[in-house]
């Protein structure tokens, strides 16, 4: 890509000032900033310089890929405002991708079997089936190129009146998707931007151009299924787009096509939307059951929202749920709904999934058992789409889940928890419920449907839109032509950054696609994401740990530690310690830990390898221990799950200390297990309460130990069973300390469902 560079007409300019036509480096950065932040007046005012002389410059950056703008008019069809296409050479842009050396070594070009055990993995598109299907079809050599398209409706400025518009985005399939996931690496390029016009016509034909699949709405666009069939639970033939295309050649030996009237009426006795001509009638595998991949935002996280938690609010009772929900233990990083759940009217994709990761257990005691089944079946079959790599049994289990459902959907039924306008409902006709049916299908096809998050486009609508249009002027009559002059100046600088970080390290243009991750990835941010792949020297450590230099208490006595974090039995715990550990090594002591001063910290950080792709390491995770204070008269401390058979890691130390002290020290309380998930099915989840013991007096108190840091392996939530109602006086600050039994949830996140789902079962 950047040897075209070479050719350009100031290529000899550069030899001497690789800044050309700017000065230095100093003043293109200026420029830069100044051109990406502010308005032409602005600028004008801040520099006092024309415009045309700063605008000079940046227009003679090249521009690979340069946007331009089109007219279009529909002969017989007047609109409410002119339509202005903005747009650039798609084509162009994927030649641009495939051959951006930011992206050289994260790319596949060849369809690939990934082995896990004797099973074969599904992850990117390469290793699917889909992927083996069209190669066999393709002349030896040959390189697949799948393109990926997304699009959604975003406001532009407020300078236009209100305009909206369809920025068009793609990618390459053959870019990792770890990369592709992350809307600040440029993986994701903008083609288009279709501004929303209206037709002077019927409200009836105002959204017939944009049904991508040409059926109506009460037809599946990716099964031969229609909406009296949606809730039967049964996956149905795939709509093929040479189906959709011979229905409606069947039409049009009858009716004129150009007459949307009797052709509307015709078309929607077959269930088709009455576009006559799809623009991906000419496509070479064009099967609509293919290439309209399942959106786990809008059909899973936006179908829950919309559906099943409108099932539990009515089930449950609003103030009851959103009582279960606040009384939950605050922890860190993860989102707590100190006002419930209920109040809230629209919330974003992550409230949505975030309600996912509790409501199974919080219902539990509150809802009949059948209803919770169903629940967690729907919340199951969620969880495992959003997989980002795939074994076979995973689409097998999506599938169970879907037939969990639909074995155990009377109950909300019965519940009455099935609404409409009109009242009671007792059908399930919706298209998000039978979209999930072809989960499965859509995974050994094309893929993780991770790859295709739809939140990537929320995030390109910011970057894209929103933050790039507000340079713009307040002339609105010249709208299409800003959008131009801003997007090629835009693209130019993104080139000629790139251009002059290669240029610096002295990286030939022509071979920078062999060139090493380390020679762009100190400023290029699309190069970051590897700085989380695990180093070879830590190729056998599974989780790492972190405390701060400082400690929260540098010198404490156990006396002391006893009191300011009541724990009665501290010393003992830790006299235990010592001496079990003594005994099962040959380093013995005369030390005696009640006369020590100790370091105590109130929280540290837990970090892991991911469940699904072990070489990744995951965000850390803090977990608290704060003794009590005001805000948390109990303390506030997380939970964990620890190796109850030790760890024969190896610390070395000059410290004069048995290495078991050497190590960080964790005061924990036990729990027991009192419940396997067999023994409750609606919830598949484990039960724990706590654990005591009686000292010689017969006190009882909870059983408390004293290990090393590096005996924990996860960070667990433990969700109180509220039973029927919630106890008075129990707040988030006092719910684990308050209650006796809890649920360990498997939903915390994905990882830990996925964990429990194989490493627990």
């Amino acid at each position: 890509m950047l040897d075209k560079l070479q050719d350009d007409k100031y290529a000899y300019h550069w030899k001497e000032n690789p800044y050309y036509p700017f000065q230095d480096e100093g003043k293109w950065q200026l420029g830069k900033f100044l051109v990406e932040n502010l308005t032409q007046t602005q600028i004008v005012k801040f520099l006092k310089l024309t415009w045309d002389q700063l605008i000079g410059w940046m227009d003679a950056l090249p521009c690979f890929t340069e946007w331009k703008v089109s007219k279009i008019k529909f002969t017989g069809y007047k609109t409410t405002q002119p339509i202005e296409l903005i747009w650039r050479d798609a084509l162009d842009v994927i030649k641009q991708l495939f051959s951006d050396p930011t992206f050289a070594n994260h790319m596949t070009f060849d369809p690939h079997i990934i082995q896990a055990g004797d099973q074969c993995e599904y992850g990117d598109y390469m290793s699917t089936d889909m992927a083996w299907k069209i190669q066999d079809h393709l002349p030896v050599g040959t390189t697949q190129v799948p393109i990926i398209l997304g699009s959604d409706k975003t406001p532009v400025t407020q300078v236009t009146g209100g305009l909206e518009m369809h920025p068009v985005f793609l990618t390459i399939s053959n870019i990792n998707s770890k990369v592709r996931s992350k809307a600040t690496l440029r993986a994701w390029r903008c083609v288009g931007y279709m501004l929303i016009v209206k037709f002077k016509v019927h409200q009836d034909y105002q959204t017939i151009a944009s049904m991508i699949a040409a059926v109506s709405k009460n037809a599946s666009p990716v099964t031969l299924v229609t909406q009296k069939e949606f809730s039967d639970g049964i996956l149905h033939a795939p709509h093929t787009g040479q189906h959709t295309l011979q229905l409606i050649v069947d039409i049009s030996k009858t009716v004129n096509p150009w007459d949307l009237d009797k052709f509307q009426k015709a078309a929607k006795a077959v269930y088709l939307s009455s576009i006559h001509m799809p623009y991906w009638h000419d496509w070479m595998y064009a099967c609509l059951s293919v290439f309209l991949a399942g959106k786990i935002l809008h059909t899973g996280h936006k179908f829950f929202f919309d559906h099943p938690l409108n099932w539990v609010k009515e089930t449950v009772g609003i103030h009851k749920l959103d009582s279960r929900f606040t009384n939950q233990h605050k922890r860190v990083r993860m989102h707590h709904f100190a006002k419930g759940v209920t109040h809230v009217k629209q919330m974003t994709g992550h409230e949505h999934r975030d309600i996912q990761c509790t409501i199974v257990a919080s219902i539990a005691g509150a809802a009949p058992s059948r209803f919770i089944h169903a629940i967690h079946a729907l919340v199951d079959s969620i969880y495992l789409a959003q997989n980002p790599i795939h074994l076979p049994d995973s689409p097998k289990a999506m599938a169970q889940a879907l037939v969990d459902f639909h074995s155990f959907k009377d109950a909300i039924v019965d519940a009455q928890a099935r609404r409409g306008k009109k009242g009671t409902k007792e059908d399930f006709f919706i298209p998000k419920l039978e979209l999930m049916q072809s989960f499965c299908g859509m995974v050994e096809r094309l893929g993780s449907l991770m790859q295709f998050l739809a939140n990537v486009m929320e995030r390109l609508l910011i970057t894209h839109c929103k933050n790039l249009f507000v340079r713009m002027s307040q002339q609105s009559k010249d709208f299409a032509l800003q959008c131009v002059r801003i997007l090629n100046r835009q693209e130019a600088m993104e080139i000629f950054d790139l251009f002059m970080l290669l240029h610096s390290c002295g990286a030939s243009l022509v071979n920078a696609i062999h060139t090493e991750d380390e020679d762009v990835t100190t400023t290029n941010p699309a190069l970051f994401w590897v700085s989380r792949v695990l180093p070879d020297k830590a190729k056998d450590a599974l989780t790492a740990f972190q405390v701060n230099v400082m400690p929260d208490y540098k010198s404490l006595s156990p006396i002391e530690i006893c009191t300011k974090y009541l724990l009665p039995d501290f010393d003992i715990a830790l006299a235990n310690f010592i001496h079990h550990s003594s005994q099962s090594t040959d380093e013995h002591t005369l030390w005696d830990g009640r006369y020590g001063r100790f370091c105590t910290w109130n929280k540290f950080r837990l970090q892991l390898r991911s469940a699904f792709q072990p070489r990744i390491i995951m965000p850390s995770r803090v977990i608290q221990a704060y003794p009590p204070s005001g805000d948390f008269p109990l303390g506030n401390c997380d939970t964990i799950l620890v190796n109850a058979m030790g760890d024969d890691g190896q610390i070395s130390s000059n410290l004069d200390l048995p290495t078991y002290l050497v190590t960080p020290l964790l005061y924990i309380q036990y729990f027991h297990f009192i419940a396997s998930p067999d023994q409750q099915a609606e919830l598949s989840m484990w039960t724990v309460e706590h654990t005591y013991v009686q000292d010689n007096t017969g006190n009882c108190y909870r059983h408390g130990a004293v290990v090393p840091v590096t005996d924990i392996t996860h960070a667990v939530e433990l969700i109180p069973c509220f039973g029927k109602k919630v106890a008075s006086g129990v707040s988030s600050a006092t719910c684990l300390e308050s209650y006796e039994c809890f649920f360990l949830n498997n939903f915390t996140d994905k990882e830990s469902y996925h964990t429990f789902s194989t490493e627990f079962v």
